[in-house]
């Protein structure tokens, strides 16, 4: 299987990324000639990486029966200094927002999407130093 996209120069530094699923615009930062109108190319790795996770712990959720009422998934990454500048440490936090947790269950999906199912998740460790935490808060 592969997966094609098409990027089109918008001017200056703007950018559209279309695939048969979508398109989403790419800037740069505005120190740089960026308009700001955009996600910049870096950050649209590390939602790549919380949109696959999330994606595979939706439907293990809903296949578990582990209801939430909200959960989000935030992403850090430490960025090298030099060029080219890369992540080399990324802490991925689940957030999930309820009460009556199934905590067993939550774990589990989050565990199948780390280790198993989110292949962002691997592209990741081939050059970076990732870790997980689950939080829980209670409503």
């Amino acid at each position: 299987m592969t997966n094609k996209v098409e990027v089109s120069w918008k001017g200056q530094m703007l950018f559209e990324s279309v695939a048969p699923e979508g398109s989403v615009m790419i800037d740069a930062a505005e120190e740089v000639g960026g308009q700001g109108k955009g996600l910049r190319p870096k950050a649209m790795m590390l939602s790549s990486l919380a949109g696959c996770s999330a994606m595979d712990v939706a439907s293990l959720l809903k296949k578990m029966r582990a209801e939430v009422d909200d959960f989000k998934i935030e992403v850090e990454a430490n960025l090298t200094e030099e060029h080219p500048k890369v992540y080399d440490k990324v802490h991925v936090t689940y957030k999930f927002f309820g009460s009556d947790f199934k905590k067993d269950k939550i774990e589990k999906s989050v565990k199948l999407s780390v280790e198993r199912y989110c292949g962002v998740f691997e592209m990741f460790r081939k050059f970076s130093d990732i870790s997980h935490e689950i939080v829980y808060i209670e409503q």
